[in-house]
């Protein structure tokens, strides 16, 4: 028997999609598809921010528990469903982290100050597969540094004391490279928008 092929990332895009949209209407079996499609990439993210793997563990099952009470909050039109879900997993982390629930292992709380769902990018990284294109072309035109410590932020999940050790600068700096690149990546989509 042959293999079947893999699908390509439009068509599990949309596989994703279909199964959040069926677990809002109270499909059960949504929810096994959606772990089995999500959970590594949601894993890494909860594990990047807790530093800690049974922490990591426990996040990751809040994050499903949370997804059958809330599925529909999840609007199609407005994110990708592994957009939607990665905010959810870094948001439960951190939820994590601020309530005390957190053994030892993790980042420090004050660390997790800086949450990339409270600064502007959160809200555009959250929007309809076709404008990601524009996104891209606007990161693009920042400078490597500042592209850079965005898609670490906010694609890959590091903190901003994260990015701040590894480029050995102090925190404030830090804040204030991804805050001024936001800016400038918020006007170029603007002007997109606008043209």
């Amino acid at each position: 028997m042959a293999a079947r092929p893999r699908p390509t990332s439009d068509e599990a895009r949309e596989a994703l999609r279909d199964a959040m949209i069926r677990l809002a209407a109270g499909d059960q079996s949504a929810l096994e598809e959606i772990y089995r499609a999500t959970r590594v990439k949601l894993f890494g993210i909860t594990l990047r921010i807790l530093g800690d793997q049974k922490e990591a563990e426990d996040a990751l099952q809040d994050v499903y528990v949370n997804l059958w009470q809330r599925a529909d909050r999840y609007d199609p039109t407005r994110a990708s469903p592994i957009a939607w879900l990665a905010a959810f997993a870094r948001n439960r982390a951190i939820d994590r982290l601020r309530t005390g629930k957190v053994r030892g292992g993790s980042v420090p709380v004050e660390e997790a100050a800086p949450l990339p769902d409270e600064s502007p990018l959160a809200d555009i990284l959250l929007i309809d597969a076709q404008q990601a294109a524009q996104i891209h072309k606007c990161l693009g035109a920042l400078d490597a540094r500042t592209q850079s410590h965005i898609r670490a932020a906010f694609f890959d999940g590091q903190t901003y004391a994260q990015l701040a050790e590894a480029a050995d600068v102090p925190l404030g700096t830090m804040k204030s490279w991804i805050r001024r690149g936001l800016q400038r990546l918020r006007a170029c989509l603007e002007a997109s928008e606008a043209a």
